[in-house]
């Protein structure tokens, strides 16, 4: 019998009988899905009835659960983007109560 373990975002697990190891990203209360991420970076999603149905055990991040990520430059996050900011005027904002004083 399997011990119900609750699906926590950021945690990793192990799902004991296909040896794939995961991470939850989020959980989806209105739909009853859990994104998960896998160890090789490829991302999936279960919904609660397969979690719960499934032999789960928590473990501890793995060491090498960034290398899918270790080729990427830091330009291609699109931090460098300079264009994140629309040129407009800046919008000026009215106090109220106490102006007078």
């Amino acid at each position: 019998m399997a011990i119900e373990i609750e699906p926590i975002p950021g945690e990793w697990y192990e799902n004991i009988e296909t040896h794939q190891i995961f991470r939850v990203i989020d959980i989806d209360e209105t739909s009853s899905l859990i994104e998960i991420q896998y160890v090789d970076g490829d991302i999936g999603e279960m919904d609660m009835v397969a979690w719960e149905g499934s032999d789960l055990e928590w473990i501890e991040p793995p060491e090498n659960w960034t290398t899918p990520y270790d080729d990427i430059e830091p330009d291609d996050l699109g931090y460098s983007d300079t264009d994140t900011h629309p040129e407009e005027e800046p919008k000026i904002i009215k106090r109220y109560g106490n102006e007078g004083e």
